[in-house]
């Protein structure tokens, strides 16, 4: 059974950053790909980034270009997303998911359970 745990969630002003990890247990996931998902209030969910085990990087949406970046470490089964410059709209819960293949698909195989991230303005 393969478990992922957000943390690093919380509040921050506009123009502020966060850094969200997460922690994968269970099966070995480093043939796995991993990237991280939000979901705002009303909204549905959206995905983001993706790496997969070679460290090729995905960007999926461009309204987070040039401020997220995602990366992993196999050896420790964590992927990490880095996020600077981040806007109110950036206001969501932030899920990380793990995806069989070298592509993180838009229904991976495991989710965590997430993380809030408010930005204030």
């Amino acid at each position: 059974q393969v478990q992922l745990v957000e943390s690093g969630g919380g509040l921050v002003q506009a123009g502020g950053s966060l850094r969200l990890s997460c922690a994968s247990s269970g099966r070995i996931l480093a043939d796995y790909s991993m990237g991280w998902f939000r979901q705002a209030p009303g909204k549905e969910r959206e995905r983001l980034l993706g790496i997969n085990w070679m460290g090729s990087r995905t960007l999926y949406t461009n309204s987070v270009k040039d401020r997220f970046t995602i990366s992993r470490d196999n050896a420790k089964n964590t992927v990490v997303l880095q996020m600077n410059n981040l806007e109110p709209e950036d206001t969501a819960v932030y899920y990380c998911a793990a995806d069989r293949g070298t592509m993180l698909s838009s229904t991976p195989d495991y989710w965590g359970k997430g993380t809030l991230v408010t930005v204030s303005s």
